[in-house]
């Protein structure tokens, strides 16, 4: 019995001793500090930690310099954990409110802990840090607002697709915000951070593992202000030469996991995807206390499974997950703020989550007012260059319709009385754009205004922001339809636009190939007509075919390929490329086959769309010998290349022999000539184009009945000379391929 319980003893101490080695991170969040009558301030806190497992708050603060009278500090609550039962992640969420000693200009807290899950860096011990300036500004004539920061529990990305991570970074106060790691911090090989953007990026390769991080947070005034002390003091903020100190100064640590390598890197693959119901990353929502408060996020994963949603959010939130069986899932996170969030500015990360990967990681800002601000009901249309807004004005009470404009005020917004509506182009009317990574958002707003011969007024005021959010690139089968487009891309200058690729079974080009007629059925040496064509709003645009190349599967990066246009030149000589109008390139290809065991050809092409007018885009330069001859892109003027694939054709009538075949003899048609059969490559081999020739056999009519009458000669004197044909074996095999090829 002793050695039982000596056992369960240990055991529990293993236990322990595991639950304090997984801090995977925390945050700290501040509402603005309050002067009370006594001359005292209140700094209310909350402090969200990440672990595995079963989460513990660990942390302990306290202020340098006994300037905190008293610490309160409320239940800790977890507020979110993995749902697969392995105990991946967990986060909990504490309140505390501190008191700070009358006439204090700034105070600075700590929390520490032990101990960060085992990792890369070897770091053990954590400690946590904030430094706020107490004194009130003369803009806002308030206490300095802290930068809104948090992370989800664990960030996890394939070894193979980790470029970078955008982290939330948010000021209250519209200060600019700089992100640097933490003094004395080992920042792990080939991680490098944009301070100005707060975003995490990979400079070389990365290892496999566990990787932590601690970044300080610091915002600096935009504008020139003062600000004052309550011992008398006074200090002034430039924006120009040097940056003066930080007025907050906030710690966050965090951990990223980087996983085995996954297949293919493409969003939407293994890798989910979020669709556009989906916010924005560094959106501010708002919430109203007492009332429910919901965040919506939809992803989608072709070849994986999505399993649950992370979600980094405040305590007494609840989270519904749904799927279904189209590779999509959807999560609707639920929260009530409270009296006590009145005026707070609420951090929410989150992450669709897969077994194999996680999608990038979002977040959004929540600011909690006291009365509901005016919603409205409204209508937002997306259409590949422009969006269209509608508010109705029965859902909006008390709102001035002839006191509202856009970002830009001389774009105008019509009204019929019930509806107010304003039509913008993406380039026009103070629309913003936003690149935030795999997408482009498209942002504009419609404000009050007041006259400026006005003293008093009594409308209210209104600021209602719209936007339209577009992938860079993904499949139309997965987000919407743009006028059938097989592909939509989304840049800056071009808006959204679509790019069809069909195949068209003459030269007609007048009715494609149906989708339920794939693979399409050809013979070899037949010709095989294809089409492009771009979908844009945009008037007089161009489209170039920068390269075509054809591989045996649908993967374009498949090292077996053969170039058929290689930087704007045509590389094959049965290449016929056909007139057209408008953003359209029709072509024609004699069909053949790679070498081998292989029965389909896909293409995939390389398509830039150009301003018409432009005389140095990259249309208009056509045909170069080297890439290196080519310029920079002019963003504005042309797109990127962007690929797009079609396929397969697939083979029918081959009925030689599978021995006669192994030897990759070339057989033709009369009069046509040979089909293209490129034999591997290697992996660093580009094309193969330059490095082979097909030798070309030349059939005419007489030929053809030559050894025709060969064939019947040598079948009756194989029966007398038996011995004489079976020396001529090898000479006979190669005549009767060659005639076989004929009758088929």
């Amino acid at each position: 019995m002793m050695e039982a319980g000596a056992l369960v003893l240990l055991l529990l101490a293993l236990l322990g001793s595991a639950s304090t080695l997984s801090f995977y991170g925390d945050s700290l969040s501040f509402m603005s500090p309050k002067k009370n009558k006594d001359g005292t301030f209140t700094v209310n806190f909350t402090h969200r930690q990440n672990g595995r497992s079963s989460c513990q708050d660990q942390s302990s603060f306290t202020c340098d310099g006994d300037v905190c009278t008293s610490f309160s500090k409320s239940g800790v609550l977890q507020t979110d954990q993995d749902a697969t039962g392995l105990g991946r992640w967990c986060q909990t969420e504490g309140h505390t409110t501190a008191t700070i000693s009358t006439n204090e200009t700034s105070f600075t807290m700590r929390g520490s802990g032990c101990c960060w899950e085992s990792n890369v860096n070897g770091q053990t011990k954590w400690t946590s840090v904030a430094e706020l300036d107490l004194g009130t500004r003369s803009d806002s004539r308030a206490i300095n607002s802290c930068p809104v920061t948090t992370t989800v529990s664990l960030i996890r990305v394939p070894q193979n697709c980790f470029s970078r991570i955008p982290l939330l970074a948010h000021d209250p106060d519209g200060d600019d915000v700089r992100c640097s790691f933490s003094s004395g911090f080992t920042v792990p090989s080939n991680f490098t951070l944009d301070k100005d953007a707060c975003t995490l990026t990979r400079a070389g390769g990365v290892s496999a593992g566990v990787h932590v991080f601690e970044l300080m947070l610091e915002d600096f005034p935009s504008k020139n202000i003062t600000v004052s002390y309550a011992d008398g003091s006074s200090e002034f903020h430039s924006v120009s030469g040097v940056k003066s100190s930080p007025l907050c100064t906030v710690k966050l640590q965090f951990t990223v996991e980087v996983l085995a390598p996954v297949p293919r890197c493409d969003v939407g693959h293994v890798q989910p995807v979020f669709l556009s119901k989906t916010p924005s990353h560094g959106d501010v929502l708002h919430a109203t206390v007492g009332q429910p408060f919901t965040l919506y996020a939809q992803a989608q994963a072709s070849h994986s499974s999505i399993h649950d949603f992370q979600v980094s959010g405040p305590q007494n939130m609840s989270k519904t997950f749904k799927d279904d069986t189209l590779g999509k899932a959807e999560v609707s996170v639920q929260w009530t703020p409270q009296s006590g969030d009145l005026y707070r500015f609420v951090p929410f990360c989150f992450t669709a989550e897969t077994n194999e990967t996680q999608s990038e990681m979002r977040c959004v800002v929540v600011m909690v007012t006291q009365s509901s601000i005016t919603q409205g009901k409204a209508n937002v249309e997306c259409s590949p260059n422009k969006m269209t807004v509608t508010l109705y004005a029965a859902s909006m009470p008390g709102i001035d319709e002839k006191f509202l404009q856009l970002s830009d005020p001389s774009c105008s917004l019509t009204s019929n009385g019930s509806q107010i509506t304003g039509t913008m182009s993406f380039s026009a009317c103070g629309t913003k754009v936003e690149d935030s990574g795999d997408y482009i958002t498209f942002k504009n707003e419609i404000n009050s205004f007041e006259l400026p011969n006005e003293i008093i007024t009594r409308r209210k005021k209104v600021k209602i922001g719209f936007s339209c959010q577009f992938p860079k690139t993904i499949s139309i089968s997965s987000y919407f339809n743009l006028d059938k487009s097989d592909y939509i891309f989304t840049e800056s200058s071009f808006g959204s636009f679509g790019y069809t690729f069909e195949i068209f079974p003459d030269s007609n080009f007048t009715n494609k190939v149906e989708a339920k007629a794939y693979p399409v059925e050809v013979k070899l040496l037949d010709m095989i007509y294809m089409g492009i064509q771009a979908q844009t709003e945009l008037p007089d645009v161009k489209i170039f075919v920068e390269s075509c190349k054809a591989t045996p599967d649908d993967n374009p990066e498949n090292p077996l390929f053969y170039d058929l246009i290689k930087n704007g030149c045509l590389k094959d000589e049965t290449i016929k490329v056909f007139s057209s109008t408008g953003p359209t390139f029709k072509f024609g290809v004699q069909a053949f086959k790679f070498t081998g065991n292989y029965d389909q050809v896909y293409i995939t092409c390389s398509v830039i769309m150009c301003e018409g007018d432009s005389p140095f885009s990259r249309c208009a330069q056509g045909c170069l010998s080297s890439a290196t001859r080519r310029r920079r892109r002019d963003v504005s003027k042309e797109t990127a290349g962007h690929d797009i694939t079609q396929g397969p054709w697939q083979f029918i009538g081959m009925t030689a022999p599978k021995e006669a075949m192994a030897d990759n003899t070339v057989i033709i048609k009369s009069g046509k000539p040979p089909a293209v059969t490129p034999p591997p490559v290697s992996s660093d081999t580009k094309s193969s184009v330059d490095d082979w020739q097909i030798q070309k056999i030349l059939n005419t009519n007489g030929s053809s009945i030559f050894f025709g009458c060969a064939f019947l000669l040598s079948v009756v004197l194989m029966a007398v000379a038996v011995n004489y044909f079976r020396r001529r074996r090898k000479e006979d095999d190669r005549h009767a391929l060659i005639i076989s090829g004929i009758d088929n």
